[in-house]
Order: structure tokens, then sequence, then C-alpha cells
């Protein structure tokens, strides 16, 4: 069997986090099989002890003394599949089930005269991630066209659970960013020496789904069988690993976000503004035998942001209208750090024991001029727990924390233990 390029090594056999999103590439000397197959999965069970009121923040007060609640639920469920069709071509997949995907069946109802009906059992989510063919000139140079991961910020370029102590993705770039963040597209990648390059472009976001919790999070959403493409946007990313075990890297964003959805009026009072998206945002990790460090600052910034708002507030109520209503942030930032120390690094034991701390401060909501600040959207997330990886594709994980508000919010205080694997069935 000829094999001219190799594909597909899951992120999660790097010790220092992803330099390609999921996906990454090895020599073809070391491939052992043309087909690939792998994922990952998460369980959960989190307590939360404050209100899941929606009233929360706007009547702090009389839910200062709530009970809290609990929940089990499945994050993600992942299945990854590649293949090297030979002579520089490959093909990558993901497909994700987010929280157990959907349940539906239909049902004959005997209490209601022996009627069909289609019952909802089980909420959910079913996402194609990645879906994208590949030609590799060199290692220096690789094009990829489809649906591909936009790799900005730490967590959309590592985003699998080995590459993060928490339970739960990093709340901050999950908050004010699309995580996983996936478009579809073109890329060109490589790798020369210690550094590594990508460059994409995509269409841009849909400002009608901005909103004051999440800034953009939900702008790459689409309830339609296609996604709006009527504005273009650029993603790029540098990744330097000159120092063992250390890697730098730097990732940004810039694209127009308005008049980017299924209609669009060009005499409408809004139609004039650009709405760009700039994002800018810098992230590292440093692992040795003890001893893994990771963090990443990131900022964003929309312009015409008032327009936006004003735009977004005022949008029709009418039925099946999927659109937020509520105003947009000028900008938001994030800034988190994680350590955690590997208690078994002495021994000569192939288990890990880490026990880590990590600190996430964000805000989704930096208020354009003239418009009121929204306290609640500013957190800081203080939060400790361990690791244990009995073999290295499962991972044990428990954590403890609270997330902390304004003066005039209740905090947040939580626990949350999980199981998680990321691995391979076929390399």
């Amino acid at each position: 069997m000829r094999i001219t390029k190799s594909i597909l090594i899951l992120c999660a056999a790097t010790a220092l986090g992803a330099t390609t999103p999921v996906w990454a590439q090895k020599d073809s000397t070391e491939a052992k099989s043309r087909l690939t197959l792998g994922g990952y999965g998460e369980a959960v069970y989190s307590r939360h002890f404050y209100s899941d009121n929606v009233f929360r923040y706007s009547k702090a007060e009389k839910y200062k003394d709530a009970p809290g609640y609990g929940r089990v639920d499945l994050p993600h469920a992942v299945i990854m599949v590649g293949y090297d069709f030979g002579h520089g071509w490959t093909v990558g997949t993901e497909i994700e089930f987010e929280h157990g995907g959907i349940e539906a069946a239909v049902e004959k109802e005997t209490e209601e005269t022996g009627e069909f009906e289609q019952e909802l059992e089980r909420g959910g989510e079913v996402a194609l991630e990645q879906f994208w063919v590949q030609k590799s000139f060199s290692k220096a140079l690789n094009i990829r066209a489809g649906h591909i991961v936009v790799p900005v910020g730490m967590t959309n370029n590592g985003h699998t659970p080995n590459l993060f102590f928490s339970v739960y993705r990093p709340e901050g770039e999950n908050t004010i960013m699309p995580c996983t963040w996936h478009e579809t597209g073109i890329s060109v990648w490589g790798r020369a020496g210690s550094w590594r390059y990508e460059a994409q472009l995509l269409p841009g976001l849909n400002s009608n789904f901005f909103n004051d919790q999440g800034w953009i999070h939900n702008g790459s959403a689409s309830p339609y069988e296609f996604r709006p493409a009527n504005a273009l946007a650029c993603a790029a990313r540098i990744d330097w690993s000159g120092i063992k075990g250390l890697r730098l890297s730097l990732s940004g964003y810039l694209g127009g976000s308005n008049n980017n959805d299924i209609v669009t009026d060009p005499n409408g009072k809004y139609y004039k503004y650009n709405a760009v998206v700039a994002i800018g945002a810098f992230d590292f990790a440093y692992r040795n035998q003890w001893l893994t460090v990771r963090g990443n600052v990131d900022y964003g910034h929309l312009n015409d942001a008032a327009a936006i708002s004003a735009r977004n507030k005022n949008q029709t109520t009418m039925t099946g209208n999927p659109y937020p209503h509520t105003f947009v942030g000028e900008a938001a930032w994030d800034a988190a750090v994680e350590a955690g120390v590997n208690t078994l690094a002495w021994s000569n034991t192939k288990q890990k024991l880490y026990v880590f701390g990590r600190y996430d401060q964000y805000d989704s909501y930096v208020p354009a001029e003239g418009l009121t600040d929204i306290g609640w959207c500013a957190r800081t997330v203080v939060s400790g727990g361990i690791n244990w990886c009995p073999i290295p594709e499962v991972a044990v994980k428990a954590e403890g924390g609270v997330r902390l508000l304004d003066s005039q919010y209740n905090n947040e205080p939580f626990f949350a233990l999980g199981v998680t694997w990321t691995g391979f069935f076929i390399r």
C-alpha cells in the first residue's frame, strides 16, 4: 500500500495542545493505515448552589437563598473519521452529538383515540463540525476546503477534554465566541521548523444573533438549510514551539456581520452599517513531567454596536423569529490561566493525578457609548480540583468553584464531576 501522506492525528495526542483544529498530520513513514477512526466524549454530573430562575439577576434578593439544582449531562460525544486517498489527497470528518443528541419518535397514543403523535423525548444537538478535503503539496503548504474549525483562541484550537483541566470547556472563551467554532470555507496551512501557520477565508457572522450574555457566541448559527454568506471574513493563527514543552500562539478574526441573513433590505434603516467583528487572541501552553500550565487572553470589538443593538432590540416578535432581542456589547474580553501539578510524577507509574487551580475573568458586554452597562455580564470564576488519568486516553475530573459577580448579585458556587475519553480506534 502506497501512502504518500499521513493524516489526522488527534490533537489529544500532543502534550501541549492542538496546533491544528482537532486533526494534525504526521510524516507518511509513521502512518499505519489509510483509515483513521477516533473520537472523544464526556459524561458529567454537576451541582449548582444557586437559582436557575431567569430573574435571578434582575431580582437578585428574591433568589438569594435558593436551594440550587443538579444536572447530569453528556456535553459532547464525537466520532472522527479520516482517510488518505494517496497522492496528497486526504479527507476528514467530525460528527458531534451535544448533550445526548435529539431523540424523537412517533407514538400511537391509546388515551387519545389511537392518534399518532410525534414526541420529542430528549433535547440536544447533532452537528457536523468538520467535513473537508485536503491537498498536501509539502509539509509547508496544505490547502483544505469544506467545513473546518476556526482556530481562534485556545479552546477552539484544542477543544478535546484532555486539553483543559475543568470539567466543562473553559467558561470565558466558551461564552464570548462560538465554541467549537466551525464554518464552511477554505484554509491554507503548513509548518516550517518551529512555526505553524494557518489562514482561512470564511462566511461572516450574523449580527442578528448577537446578544448581551454571549456577545457573538451565536453569530455562526443558522436556522436555515444553508449558511448566509453575503459577508465574508478571514481568520488566521500562528504557533511557535521552539522551546521544549512550550507553545506560544497568536490568532485573530476580521469580518463584517450585518446584512448576513436570509433577507436583506437595501432601503432599510440599518442596511448601511457593516458591523465589523475584530478579535485578537493570545494563548500558551507549557508542560513538563511535573507541571502543566495553560492560559489565554482574548479581546473582541464590534463596530456599529449601538446601531446593531437598536436593530436587535426592536426586531419583530412574530412567532418563529429565532433572534434574541437584546443589546450587544461594543467589546468583549476574557483572560484565563490554569495550572496543574502531576502528583504521581515521582513514581514509575504511567498514571497521572493532577491537582489544579483555574482562574477565568471575562465580560461579555462592554457597552457602546450611551448604552447602560449590564453588571452581571462581568464575571470571575475561581475553581480547583483533580484530574486522574489511569491511562492516557481516560480522565476522571472533579472540580469545585464559584462564579463571582458584582455585589448587587448573588455569587454562584458549583461542583462538577466528569469522566472523559479521547483516543483512536484505528490510526
